[in-house]
């Protein structure tokens, strides 16, 4: 396992891209922590000019050389350097930020709230879609960006045929049951395998951010790939803040595994809303018994192991379609899920109403 004078020397070493100065030059390395019986590295870093890609690529670059010298997982938080350092190497004043607008912007209002599992197979992405067409129902803006670049299923679950239009240098978002959506899926032919690598990825998913045209929201739900890859610790890298809600099956291991993606969000200080405990029981309407075919109590588990509380609770049933407005994954209001999906989404808004 590496050590902390190791990490110093190995990311010392780097330069900053902005500056073009090896951050042991610029005291970049804020703070560095091992996790010895896991191998995993945290490192914050300050460089000259957070955003956009020269972060992603900087970031790209510890991370690829804290793995390939023994870490297993690797941890990242930015701070900006302090303007004189910035002028000491620039030999002018810095100018005014140039960070990233619009979404990622800190003055930005909208509330960000990614949906994450631990694995696939648990319905992470039919509760993205359900929780953001919930929260359209009951009069919010809302967005949702499907970030699982490998996995991404959101336009089929939502029924969604078109793709987005181009207004100017902007993608304007497709928008379906009052939701705005952008996903690869529009942006790859059909069927076709994603095998692009970690920096054209964080591209991608920097122009979601950036480059559409989401105008004002009240929320912006992210269907996070599954797991603790590099593809969602870049989304919640990007992030300025954001709340996380966890998706697990009841089996007890599935919320073992599940504590992983939450264990994530507390390594890259955001918070988690809450847990989601999808497939929980099958109830037969002739007979009304449930049937606990996943197991029973992972998700009260994993809610009291992340110290955050338990959302919901939703069984096993097909959603109703309608034929004139097909939406394969999606819940109708009068849906025994649709109802529960509502009262879930009118939790999410009291919690992230109360701002004190």
């Amino acid at each position: 396992m590496l050590t902390k004078e190791q990490v110093q020397e190995l990311v010392g070493e780097i330069k900053d891209p902005i500056i073009n100065v090896p951050l042991s030059e610029t005291d970049g390395i804020v703070n560095i922590s091992i996790k010895e019986e896991i191998d995993h590295v945290s490192v914050k870093l300050a460089m000259a000019q957070l955003g956009g890609q020269p972060q992603l690529d900087l970031q790209m670059k510890v991370v690829q050389t804290l793995k390939d010298n023994g870490a297993k997982t690797v941890g990242i938080r930015f701070e900006e350097l302090p303007p004189e350092v910035v002028e000491k190497y620039t030999g002018k004043k810095k100018e005014e930020p140039q960070t990233i607008e619009g979404l990622l912007s800190k003055d930005n209002p909208v509330e960000f709230i990614a949906i994450a599992s631990g694995k696939g197979g648990v319905g992470k992405s039919t509760v993205a879609v359900n929780l953001a067409v919930s929260l359209a129902r009951e009069g919010k803006k809302v967005g949702l960006v499907d970030a699982d670049i490998y996995g991404f299923s959101v336009p089929d679950m939502m029924g969604i045929e078109g793709k987005p239009a181009v207004e100017g240098k902007e993608i304007v978002p497709v928008e379906r049951h009052g939701v705005k959506v952008i996903s690869m899926a529009f942006f790859v032919e059909e069927n076709a395998p994603v095998i692009w690598r970690g920096p054209m990825l964080g591209k991608m998913l920097t122009s979601f951010f950036t480059e559409v045209k989401w105008g004002e929201l009240d929320y912006l739900l992210l269907d996070l790939p599954p797991g603790t890859g590099d593809v969602a610790l870049d989304v919640h890298t990007m992030l300025p803040s954001s709340k996380e809600i966890i998706v697990s099956t009841p089996h007890p291991t599935a919320a073992f595994v599940a504590a992983r993606a939450g264990a994530m969000a507390k390594h890259t200080e955001h918070s988690i809303l809450g847990v989601i405990e999808n497939m929980s029981y099958f109830e037969s309407k002739e007979t009304g018994n449930k049937e606990y075919v996943f197991g029973k109590g992972g998700g009260e588990k994993l809610a009291d192991e992340l110290q955050t509380e338990l959302l919901g609770q939703l069984p096993l049933e097909q959603p109703s379609w309608d034929p004139n407005d097909f939406a394969p994954s999606i819940y109708q209001p009068d849906d025994r899920l649709g109802k529960i999906y509502q009262s879930m989404a009118q939790s999410i808004i009291e919690k992230t109403s109360d701002k004190e």
